[in-house]
């Protein structure tokens, strides 16, 4: 190998036109997924304190947001759901008319073309914030499994194109796969948050969604953050009951997880940019601490270069104009 001074690595460094053509790893609109948080109610459209340019909509407010999503040129959403009704069964998140299902009908009805994910878990719904029943102060996985199977069917009746379990349930996907299936709903794909730890960058989020537990924690069904090698164990459980993508979340503190998951699997991969990652960079920049856009592309950049095909973030409409500025 030649070495310096015949090995100049800085000539394809020199200008912006050698750089975008050596440029290994690039971002583009088509590679982001935009949460939304849908509310019941009318004329609904809240702000999130915690994390400034989002808000809660109600379904009779979504069309506009979804016309401006679509012509942007982004290709999907995943939708979270804040319902007024809250009881141990979970009762409202397996509703025909609950809020995510009505939700679901609005976008197809203003942008069909649009993919529209729906997050399958039973926090925003129990009145104690749990993924999971409760049975005597315990969580029970396996009577929490039907319930979560019946929302996602809920989900693909309403049309929804993607169901995306983030419980952290054991056997959670088998259930969900059985029940599409048995119901005429083979086609329906199933994005499991396979790796999702428990992390403090969800605190901003679980604001947003009123999702926070009652007592305890959910460190015992959450990843341990410790942990990068039962990343691997878990997401070769999920693949094995049906799952055709797979998620890691959060992304920027887990890149490394990201690239072990890459590396040892051929599933489509999506990498969640979590609320927590949106709301420090918010912060700052509303500070003038840094460049928003500039390290908001640069963190994209390297959740896309660890291996994710797919980044889930609150900053897609804006990375959209920025990207498309850049063209």
């Amino acid at each position: 190998m030649s070495s310096f001074p015949e090995l100049r690595l800085r000539r394809l460094r020199r200008t912006e036109a050698l750089r975008s053509l050596v440029r290994e790893t690039k971002v583009d609109v088509g590679d982001l997924i935009y949460p939304l948080f849908v509310v019941e109610g009318k004329g609904l459209r809240q702000e999130i304190a915690s994390m400034p340019g989002i808000c809660r909509y109600s379904s009779d407010l979504l069309p506009g947001e979804i016309e401006e999503i679509a012509r942007l040129g982004i290709p999907a959403v995943i939708l979270f759901g804040i319902p007024e009704e809250k009881d141990e069964k979970a009762s409202s998140a397996y509703r025909r008319d609950g809020v995510v299902q009505n939700a679901v009908r609005a976008i197809k009805k203003t942008a069909p073309e649009l993919v529209v994910m729906t997050d399958v878990c039973l926090c925003e719904y129990t009145s104690h914030g749990h993924c999971s029943v409760v049975v005597n102060g315990d969580l029970d996985n396996d009577k929490t499994l039907e319930l979560l199977a019946k929302t996602a069917l809920s989900h693909a009746e309403a049309g929804a194109d993607i169901v995306a379990p983030s419980d952290m349930m054991d056997g959670r996907v088998k259930a969900i796969r059985h029940t599409l299936d048995g119901n005429g709903f083979q086609h329906i794909p199933i994005l499991s948050y396979a790796a999702k730890y428990a992390s403090a960058f969800y605190g901003p989020f679980r604001e947003a969604a009123e999702s926070a537990p009652q007592f305890g924690d959910r460190r015992s069904y959450q990843m341990d953050p410790p942990n990068g090698r039962e990343a691997l164990r878990e997401v070769e459980q999920d693949i094995a009951e049906g799952a055709d993508m797979v998620m890691v979340k959060p992304a920027l503190p887990y890149l490394d997880i990201i690239r072990k998951v890459r590396d040892t699997f051929n599933h489509p991969l999506a990498a969640y940019s979590v609320s927590g990652e949106y709301a420090m960079v918010k912060a700052a920049a509303q500070q003038g601490w840094l460049d928003e856009q500039k390290i908001v592309l640069e963190m994209l950049t390297s959740i896309k270069r660890a291996g994710a095909d797919i980044i889930i973030t609150y900053y897609a409409k804006e990375a959209a104009y920025w990207l498309a500025s850049q063209d």
